[in-house]
């Protein structure tokens, strides 16, 4: 299968997704290739560590992390979150979304103790991330952001959202807002 197609043409040298008893390779190299590197598991082994090293070989870049996708539930009627729209600033989060989406928009609480980015991802998808600063934690507004998020997405299209399974408190605010798991994928490089 060719490199998957990511944004305004930009294609990344690979990306592994899977699910429950699937997976697609989506890389520029030989299916035969896949196959055998695979045939030992073929469900769970394009998502393992020996697979993903093997095809960074192949492709020449190191894959991103192993992420959780998930799927949000419709918009709020009322998002229950005052959020203010702020030009693209110096912020992890946000530079990180630049770096991987198009179209990018900002938002912060009025008190700036969270930010949520907004773009267009993989193959066009609307992809959402957000952070709370450690001051302000443990107190919902990551579920907040993540329930808010739907709202901010035009013509109310599907929104995704890309979650480190290790990053548990991130992980537990977007299930806290509703958000379904639906596959894993691991991202290399964008070209």
């Amino acid at each position: 299968m060719p490199a998957p197609l990511l944004l305004d043409g930009q294609r990344a040298p690979a990306l592994v997704v899977g699910g429950s008893a699937w997976h697609v390779v989506a890389a520029d190299v030989d299916p035969a290739w896949v196959a055998a590197q695979v045939a030992h598991d073929p469900i769970a082994a394009p998502l393992g560590a020996r697979f993903l090293a093997a095809l960074a070989d192949e492709v020449g870049v190191e894959p991103g992390v192993i992420d959780s996708v998930l799927v949000a539930p419709p918009a709020p009627v009322h998002p229950g979150l005052k959020l203010v729209e702020a030009e693209p600033f110096d912020h992890p989060r946000v530079q990180r979304a630049l770096a991987h989406r198009t179209g990018v928009r900002v938002w912060t609480t009025p008190d700036t103790s969270a930010v949520l980015a907004l773009g267009r991802g993989v193959c066009g998808r609307w992809e959402v991330s957000c952070e709370v600063e450690p001051a302000a934690r443990g107190r919902g507004l990551g579920t907040a952001l993540a329930a808010a998020a739907p709202s901010l997405v035009p013509d109310g299209a599907p929104l995704w959202a890309q979650v480190a399974p290790a990053n548990t408190a991130s992980l537990r605010s977007f299930l806290a807002a509703g958000y379904r798991p639906v596959c894993a994928e691991t991202l290399f490089g964008s070209a």
